[in-house]
């Protein structure tokens, strides 16, 4: 059966929903608590929801905005299943958000932002462009300004964060991450795990990341 995708209005959730987001993650090393869910619908507007015959199997919040006029689809606190159907699961969520951008913000490039803790969830930027950080890049003065832009969007403090790698310091708490697990790890380069290699997950370091989608991209989602 086809995964089927909902974006749902954050105000419309309730306890069960929160108790089954929770659940899905438990076995990831950021597994959410149903407190911290909670706090993740106050702070955002949407919830992307992917099902397989009912049965949750991926989910963020994010919300749409413009940050200086920018257009911006800002990702917060997400998980993808740990089953084969993960990339399926993982393309059915973004690819929704990029519908949603496209309604909101047409003939406009739009900024995708999340912070990540493993390698995997660079799989979610495989669609985008001029993605930072990327191995093998020098980011240019305006790159690192939209990194402190996103950091300071997400909360992080200026001293927790490093805009020459793009990292954020935590401070014992787990991270708001997007987490999604390669289903083949081992085709990684190790240029880009290289990226990851400073973080300290248990502490709750990130990697702050963004990309671009175009105008003309996202009118084929229409």
């Amino acid at each position: 059966m086809a995964i089927t995708i909902e974006t749902r209005d954050c105000s419309g959730l309730g306890d069960s929903d929160f108790v089954e987001m929770a659940d899905l993650c438990a076995v990831s090393s950021s597994a959410y608590e149903v407190g911290s869910l909670s706090k993740q619908a106050e702070a955002w507007v949407l919830l992307t929801e992917a099902r397989d015959n009912g049965k949750l199997r991926g989910f963020s919040f994010c919300t749409l905005e413009r940050i200086g006029g920018t257009p911006c689809v800002l990702i917060g606190a997400g998980h993808t299943c740990r089953t084969t159907r993960r990339d399926t699961v993982l393309r059915g969520v973004i690819a929704d958000q990029m519908r949603r951008a496209a309604m909101s913000f047409p003939d406009e490039d739009v900024l995708f932002g999340m912070q990540i803790n493993d390698h995997g969830a660079f799989e979610a930027f495989k669609t985008l462009h001029d993605v930072v950080p990327r191995s093998g890049h020098k980011a240019t003065g305006e790159e690192r300004a939209w990194g402190r832009r996103l950091a300071k969007r997400f909360g992080i403090g200026s001293l927790s964060y490093d805009d020459r790698v793009f990292t954020t310091r935590g401070k014992g708490q787990p991270g708001v991450v997007f987490d999604h697990a390669s289903l083949k790890p081992e085709r990684i380069p190790a240029e880009t795990t290289e990226l990851l290699s400073s973080l300290v997950c248990e502490d709750g370091d990130t990697l702050v990341v963004h990309g671009w989608v175009t105008a003309e991209e996202l009118e084929k989602l229409l």
